[in-house]
């Protein structure tokens, strides 16, 4: 009963009342929200145009946020599921750490394609990383200052570039990225069970 974005929108706004919001889109489709927006009770936020990869996208959320901030979570729009619960642990967590990124425990197992064949990767080892991702502005704003990389996957990638750590905190299962007809389903099931 709302669009995807607007209920991620309102999550945020309700669990750090006050915070700017800035949502970026493809340039194309900014027109097109606005006008689906004023339809429905969206909290107030900015929208400004994103770029060809996401890293040129984030930096131009970050460079819509005023100086005075001092912290910025990255969030993708799609992931409308996240929990006020998620969202305060990892901005409580920013308050000692300079870089906070959610994760779940793997339960697949996972192989490495190599030539010649593939290797087990240690289950143990590995985490499912989400976002919200929330940084120190100083540090997320001069990070972004880099060259694009193709090994950026993510904000923290950008931020680890530059020898900062980041530090894990939970995730939640139920912090799913709506991507594909079967993500949808799971989603409405999830909010008729939260019902």
């Amino acid at each position: 009963g709302i669009p995807v974005v607007a209920r991620t929108i309102n999550i945020f706004a309700e669990a750090l009342p006050g915070a700017e919001i800035v949502v970026v889109l493809p340039e194309e489709h900014i027109a097109m929200w606005k006008n689906l927006a004023a339809r429905f009770d969206v909290a107030v936020h900015k929208c400004v145009a994103g770029g060809a990869e996401r890293f040129h996208s984030v930096k131009a959320g970050i460079e819509a946020l005023s100086e005075d901030v001092t912290s910025i979570a990255v969030h993708d729009g799609v992931r409308a599921l996240v929990s006020k619960r998620l969202i305060i642990r990892a901005a409580l967590a920013i308050e000692e750490n300079d870089a906070v990124i959610p994760v779940i425990e793997v339960v697949d197992s996972y192989r490495r394609v190599e030539q010649g064949g593939s290797t087990i990767l240690p289950r143990s080892e590995l985490r499912i990383v989400q976002t919200p991702q929330i940084f120190k502005s100083s540090i997320l704003r001069k990070a972004y200052t880099q060259e694009f990389d193709q090994a950026f996957t993510d904000d923290a990638s950008v931020v680890e570039a530059m020898g900062i750590k980041i530090t894990l905190v939970d995730g939640e299962r139920t912090n799913i990225k709506l991507t594909t007809p079967e993500d949808m389903e799971w989603a409405e099931w999830l909010l008729q069970r939260e019902r």
